[in-house]
């Protein structure tokens, strides 16, 4: 860990300093002098800028929430289960995806009849028709469409062999649609009230507007956001229900064992003498002695994970690899076959002239983790065998 300080507040980083881009520096020394701030400002070794706050951020707050600084895919995160399974072959990968390809809509796309869900999905859904939010209210009969969807971008649903010597199943998703209504209805509520209020202390072009947790309309976004987080960790558990009955089907393999984390989202905590309002942005909290999961890029490792609870970090780590690209950046640079030779050996779909998602668009899942030696202790390595893209 090392640290610098060009604001009010300290910012601590968990990679080299030049590789912090000048986007995502700018970003953290806004963080660093927003009045409500607390302590410091933490950035995980796979920060990358992103809208308002780096991806790989971690900021904690006294009685402020900030829409941006959670994100539009509130509670994404990841569920991994490990099975009874010392091998599998090819064939057997390549029918499970192809499977999985017609039962779980990916990209824009979502099923065209409600899905059914177990008793608390049900509760969820009931919850919504008078939830305090009207996005939640507006969106409950979509969501009810979208949940057990795998979304687009860098979520996937993938299968590893372990360093245990198991096989693995993981899926990467979050809360579809809703989430991002929800970041985008609370931050014009948040800018829009800002503006009111005359607060000069948060420029509009940091893209940083908050709610005061005083006020009724901030804690009507708390509830909206955990909301979303549970309709997201629904949705992972009904697609890894789905894969894994694939699954058991080819293979006769049964699961034995599960994990779940999630990133994009705040929490009450106490660090450092005092109760404040974490916020997680492409960030997993990693207590001591608690259990995690860092994915790598597509064609990657990734890592089951215990964490360390250093208090420096508050309690977290990275949330995989991070971005060293962007999107149309990789489009242009990356070549079909430099993709192709990065995913050697991993059954896959085609890129289709898009390479976003290609391994050399993410820093190395190995150097990230050699930054967080101190935030998490590696427990199982996972080998990509074959992946499904959003």
């Amino acid at each position: 860990m090392q640290e610098f300080k060009f604001g009010r507040l300290p910012i601590k980083h968990w990679l080299a300093f030049e590789d912090i881009d000048d986007e995502c520096l700018n970003q953290a020394i806004h963080l660093s002098n927003l009045p409500f701030a607390f302590h410091h400002i933490a950035l995980m070794p796979d920060c990358h800028s992103g809208y308002g706050m780096p991806i790989g951020g971690v900021l904690a707050t006294d009685d402020a929430i900030i829409p941006n600084a959670v994100g539009v895919d509130i509670g994404c995160g990841m569920i991994a289960i490990r099975s009874n399974l010392h091998n599998i072959s090819k064939e057997e990968i390549t029918k499970i995806l192809a499977i999985a390809r017609k039962t779980i809509p990916v990209g824009y796309e979502h099923h065209t009849t409600k899905q059914m869900v177990d008793d608390e999905g049900a509760k969820l859904f009931v919850s919504a028709r008078n939830h305090q939010s009207p996005v939640i209210r507006e969106e409950m009969e979509r969501a009810q469409y979208q949940v057990g969807t795998l979304g687009s971008g860098n979520h996937f649903v993938e299968l590893q062999k372990g360093s245990d010597g198991l096989i693995w199943l993981m899926v990467h998703s979050g809360s579809r649609n809703v989430g991002k209504r929800v970041c985008d209805y609370y931050n014009q509520r948040a800018l829009s009230l800002n503006a009111k209020w005359g607060t000069k202390e948060v420029p509009k072009e940091w893209d940083l507007a908050f709610l005061p947790l005083e006020k009724e309309i901030g804690r009507e976004y708390i509830s909206a956001m955990e909301w979303c987080m549970a309709f997201a960790e629904l949705n992972r558990q009904l697609m890894m229900e789905r894969i894994l009955n694939i699954f058991t089907k080819v293979t006769g393999g049964q699961g034995e064992r599960e994990i779940q984390t999630r990133h994009n989202y705040a929490a009450q905590e106490e660090h450092f003498g005092k109760n404040v309002w974490v916020h997680r942005k492409g960030a997993i909290r990693m207590r001591k002695g608690e259990e995690g999961i860092i994915p790598g890029s597509m064609g990657t490792p990734s890592y089951i994970v215990e964490g360390l609870g250093n208090p420096e970090s508050y309690c977290s780590a990275s949330h995989g690899a991070g971005r060293r690209m962007s999107r149309s950046a990789a489009n242009k640079t990356i070549t079909e076959q430099e993709a192709q030779e990065a995913m050697e050996g991993i059954v896959h779909g085609r890129f289709y002239g898009k390479y976003e998602e290609a391994p050399q668009a993410y820093k190395n899942i190995e150097n990230v983790m050699k930054w967080q030696k101190d935030l998490v202790k590696p427990i199982v390595k996972l080998q990509p065998l074959g992946v499904m893209k959003g």
